[in-house]
């Protein structure tokens, strides 16, 4: 998903089973850095907001160490295709598929995502 420039009144959503769980507004995502944000079942995603406006959510956890630490990563492109590298062992994860660059092996968790305003319908 790509946004237009700032709007104010927009809520950044997780697709979690048959609903949509809204977790911040979209102005606390910075383009280029990402965000932390803790799910209802105790989970955590990372959500980030590519400077291109598109916005990305996968699981926090790095798999190779198990720290919550993906969200403090930093981004980059390859190929086109945005990725953020793991701040303790800098192996990079695709953020649209969750795969990770440097290991074909391993792969994290995906969410669907959305910026969602006042008057859309919150529940499809």
């Amino acid at each position: 998903m790509t946004l237009a420039p700032e709007t104010t009144a927009l809520k950044v959503q997780l697709r979690l089973g048959d609903g949509w769980f809204t977790v911040c507004d979209l102005t606390a995502l910075i383009p280029g850095r990402g965000v932390a944000a803790l799910l209802p079942d105790g989970r955590q995603a990372a959500l980030f907001r590519a400077r291109s406006g598109s916005l990305h959510a996968i699981d926090n956890r790095d798999p190779f160490t198990g720290a919550a630490v993906l969200s403090r990563g930093l981004t980059g492109t390859r190929a086109g295709r945005p990725f953020v590298a793991s701040p303790l062992l800098k192996q990079r994860f695709d953020l649209a598929s969750g795969q990770c660059l440097d290991d074909e092996r391993v792969r994290v968790a995906t969410y669907a995502i959305r910026a969602s305003g006042p008057c859309d319908e919150l529940t499809d």
